[in-house]
């Protein structure tokens, strides 16, 4: 049984982005309410506000998708950098609100729809480069999120990947070594 290209592609894009929603989410289990809102510096954003970033772009871009420009008038990107007090639950259910949209939608697509064209902004671009757009911007603010639970714990961060100095007992398991094959 062969799959085609296209099928190929948004089975392994949802498996990569599931993947680095895990990451985030195990970012969260490690860090309360206050090391969620630290700011390492003042031109720099604390968890809580890449989070809200993120649901907010995921919630634009994702919400009818394949009809309506990615950047609805609704949303309020300038809020979304705005210091909150959301609370640890709150930052949570942003960030689960913001994937279920996101997932939802890439999951009901087909690989017909990867070429049509969608629009950003008011800019067109099919929905393969939609989708890549979003491969590079997702894993990039997780990337920052991680960095920043990395400096709030210190000793205490569980990795969340190959602990250093460890990669020759990781390389020789048994284990699968792309954690992404898991989903």
């Amino acid at each position: 049984m062969t799959t085609s290209i296209g099928k190929e592609f948004l089975q392994t894009a949802i498996r990569r982005l599931k993947y680095y929603k895990e990451l985030g989410d195990k970012t969260f289990e490690q860090l309360n309410d206050e090391q969620l809102h630290y700011q390492p510096n003042v031109t720099s954003n604390s968890i809580a506000v890449i989070v809200q970033h993120m649901a907010g772009n995921m919630l634009s871009r994702w919400t009818n998708f394949l009809t309506e420009d990615g950047e609805k008038a609704w949303r309020q990107r300038d809020d979304e950098f705005e210091v909150h007090s959301y609370n640890k639950q709150h930052i949570i259910d942003l960030w689960e609100k913001g994937w279920t949209c996101f997932l939802d939608t890439l999951s009901a697509l087909t690989e017909q729809d990867l070429l049509k064209n969608v629009t950003i902004r008011q800019e067109p671009l099919t929905v393969l480069d939609a989708i890549n757009r979003q491969l590079a911007h997702y894993p990039y603010h997780i990337g920052q999120m991680i960095y920043i639970g990395k400096i709030v714990k210190d000793s205490n961060w569980n990795n969340l990947s190959i602990p250093k100095g460890d990669s020759a007992q990781y390389n020789n398991s048994s284990s699968i070594k792309d954690p992404a094959k898991k989903f």
